[in-house]
């Protein structure tokens, strides 16, 4: 499976890459943004936004399988205007972009919880989110899944590179062994989004929308099967 990883320098998408290049499912990974990841890997290509962009780089995108799109900003301080730029009018430039070349891949957004799909709530922020996917939905992939996830744990020394949040999760740190006991469906990691979109792109999954609790057991179920593979319980 070759995977479009966009974001890749991001919490969630640092996450999303360290899964892609540990499954052997994923033979190899095109990370797409602003910045390198400074990884270096046999599976791993990178290329800018910007050249991406550029309509001479739409050849060497068909074959894909997948695209990873966990590209995005916190709506801390923004006004709707520049947040929709950024959240919706990038994705859909993207997204366009990929549609036309090759249509044949399955498109996994990463979206957040409390997501406002009537695009008519008080949440800036959920209302764009919801126009986005909205939108996602309406393209002609073979097949397109929302990820919303909740509180997500950094692991595996991943941090978050938005400082409010690098604050936030430090604060919350101790504090996860207690809400994931009292709140399970609101905590993820980013290991479990990473495990759930290689299970997702490789064996589909239920529902098109996939809230804290569906990643979780996706990642759950998958890893499980990965085991009994390595095991050599299970075929491929």
């Amino acid at each position: 499976m070759k995977v479009l990883l966009f974001g890749a320098t991001g919490m969630v998408g640092q996450g999303v890459l360290r899964e892609c290049l540990r499954s052997p499912s994923v033979e190899q990974v095109l990370a797409v943004g602003r910045a390198e990841t400074g990884q270096r890997h046999e599976k791993l290509r990178e290329l800018s936004l910007k050249d991406f962009l550029d309509a001479s780089s739409e050849s060497s995108l068909d074959g894909y399988d997948a695209c990873f799109f966990c590209l995005g900003v916190s709506s801390a301080g923004m006004n709707e205007e520049d947040y929709r730029r950024v959240t919706y009018d990038l994705t859909l430039s993207v997204a366009q972009v990929l549609a036309r070349v090759n249509p044949r891949m399955t498109f996994i957004y990463v979206s957040g919880a409390g997501t406002d799909s009537t695009e008519k709530g008080r949440s800036m922020w959920a209302r764009v989110k919801g126009r986005t996917e909205n939108a996602l939905l309406a393209m002609p992939f073979r097949a397109v899944y929302l990820f919303r996830p909740g509180i997500i744990r950094p692991m595996h020394g991943i941090v978050s590179k938005t400082r409010v949040y690098r604050v936030l999760y430090k604060v919350l740190s101790p504090l996860y062994p207690v809400l994931k006991a009292v709140a399970p469906g609101f905590v993820t990691t980013t290991e479990a989004v990473g495990l759930a979109m290689v299970a997702t792109a490789e064996l589909g999954a239920p529902k098109k929308v996939l809230e804290n609790d569906d990643i979780n057991n996706l990642a759950r179920l998958y890893s499980q099967r990965q085991a009994s593979i390595r095991a050599g319980l299970t075929s491929t």
